[in-house]
């Protein structure tokens, strides 16, 4: 059995365990002589449904962990042991071929022989893996289920119970989140420490031309290797500013309309309409700045004597603004919604207009909420990569011209790790460097807005 149809027959297990487990909670309650339940039938069927699906989902997670690593080792060793000694690089390219010979990825060559019999052994020890797994965790499910069921009285305190079971498992997930970040970053980080090995740490920081082209042999031409990322830095800023400058007058002026003026079905109609902007794919915007918007601005410049380049930071700037103004938009407009009704209502009663009320009461009472969509917005501007690509080209330009062709940090990273790439060239660990980059810059971006949004929600709590 497949582990994933395993899963499901374990969740489908533990709604049939909640429905029994309820269902014998209501006939304690309403037997010939009622008796006082200590929690409400819900919550002795959550707890059989919990014990029926957490060791047994325990035991598929723990099971799949394990059985890979171990069945591969199984199946190797003939293989090792007929070759002699490999090397570890030796090692993994065959049971790299294994798997793929497996998976039946391994297609118009001639396969060794020893290599074809272990992947048959790896497979039957496969199917044997997974048939003892449905047995074990149906099992396990059963009779767990059985177990809670049998216990259910109506002094057990089984709201107890579950609310620990809910805490620790929140617990967890939050742990595991934690950790997950401190991976990603750490992973980042390895990989930085290994570039800046290689090029200075000032020199990429400060150094004012980008172009991450490495020669590979001593004659080679065209290889510059020059790792400044001033001009990238600023071509992220750049269109990101261009965006901000569109999106965020556009989507709070909007949700302040919405909110404060419009009515309820011009409200209704509206609102999703603005949200669909943040639905339509980004290479369809890309689409829409290369072929409509770059060409206007160009031709409009030429109209007025202005050189303009075919792919500029204005196109792309314009149109990432378009998109990510229901972000701007919908946030600010359900934090402005959430403004207390009271607030106006004490505004209006000294005798304050409704636009004085909304710039010098609920535009200060919402500002956490409003700077913390413009930071939404700002993160979406600096991580989109699809638009510029299309529209503002590949060129490390360091200029503040918004007329001419730029990059940014995440189209160059993706540049950098196209196709097969050796992780040992300044130019490949490049890409951790930016990303390491990134994401100092963005960090700083929180902390100043998670500054601001303690001033201010200190002063209207």
């Amino acid at each position: 059995m497949p582990p994933l149809f395993l899963i499901l027959v374990v969740l489908l297990l533990s709604a049939l365990a909640f429905w029994q487990g309820r269902r014998k909670a209501f006939a304690l309650a309403v037997q010939p002589s009622p008796v006082k339940m200590h929690s409400r039938p819900g919550y002795y069927g959550m707890l059989a449904a919990l014990w029926c699906a957490i060791p047994s989902l325990l035991i598929v997670v723990v099971w799949q962990w394990a059985a890979e690593p171990l069945l591969t080792d199984w199946a190797i060793k003939g293989v090792t042991t007929a070759k002699g000694a490999l090397t570890p690089d030796q090692l993994n390219l065959l049971v790299n071929d294994l798997r793929n010979l497996v998976a039946g990825n391994i297609l118009g060559r001639q396969v060794d022989p020893l290599l074809q019999a272990a992947a048959d052994q790896y497979a039957g020890m496969l199917r044997i893996s997974h048939l003892a797994l449905a047995v074990v965790t149906l099992a396990t499910a059963v009779i767990a289920a059985y177990l809670v069921h049998a216990r259910i009285r109506p002094d057990l305190r089984a709201r107890n119970q579950v609310e620990i079971a809910i805490e620790i498992l929140l617990n967890l997930c939050s742990t595991f989140a934690v950790f997950i970040t401190i991976g990603i970053v750490l992973s980042v980080l390895f990989e930085s420490i290994r570039f800046f090995q290689q090029v200075p740490f000032f020199d990429f920081l400060f150094g004012l031309k980008w172009s991450p082209q490495m020669a590979m042999r001593v004659d080679q031409v065209g290889s510059s290797g020059s790792f400044g990322a001033v001009p990238v830095l600023a071509g992220t800023f750049l269109i990101s500013g261009i965006a901000m400058a569109i999106a965020v007058p556009f989507g709070l002026m909007s949700a302040i309309y919405l909110s404060e003026y419009a009515g309820p079905k011009f409200r209704a109609i509206v609102k999703p309409l603005l949200e669909i902007l943040a639905g339509v794919p980004t290479v369809v915007y890309g689409f829409f700045a290369a072929l409509v918007v770059a060409p206007f601005i160009r031709n409009l410049g030429s109209a007025v004597g202005l050189s303009v380049s075919s792919e500029s930071a204005l196109a792309a700037g314009v149109v990432m603004g378009i998109m990510i103004i229901p972000f701007v938009s919908s946030l600010s407009d359900d934090v402005i919604n959430a403004v207390p009704q009271s607030m106006r209502d004490g505004s209006y009663g000294l005798g304050a207009t409704k636009s004085e009320t909304i710039k010098l009461v609920i535009l200060p009472a919402a500002l956490p909420g409003i700077v913390g969509s413009i930071l939404l917005a700002v993160s979406r501007a600096i991580g989109e990569t699809m638009i510029v690509v299309m529209a503002a080209g590949l060129a490390a330009n360091l200029t503040l011209n918004p007329l001419q062709a730029v990059t940014t940090v995440t189209v160059q990273i993706v540049t950098l790790l196209v196709g097969d790439q050796e992780f040992d060239s300044p130019k490949t660990l490049a890409a951790f460097a930016l990303g390491m980059l990134l994401f100092v810059v963005t960090l700083a971006l929180n902390v100043i807005a998670l500054y601001v949004v303690r001033k201010y929600r200190e002063e209207y709590e």
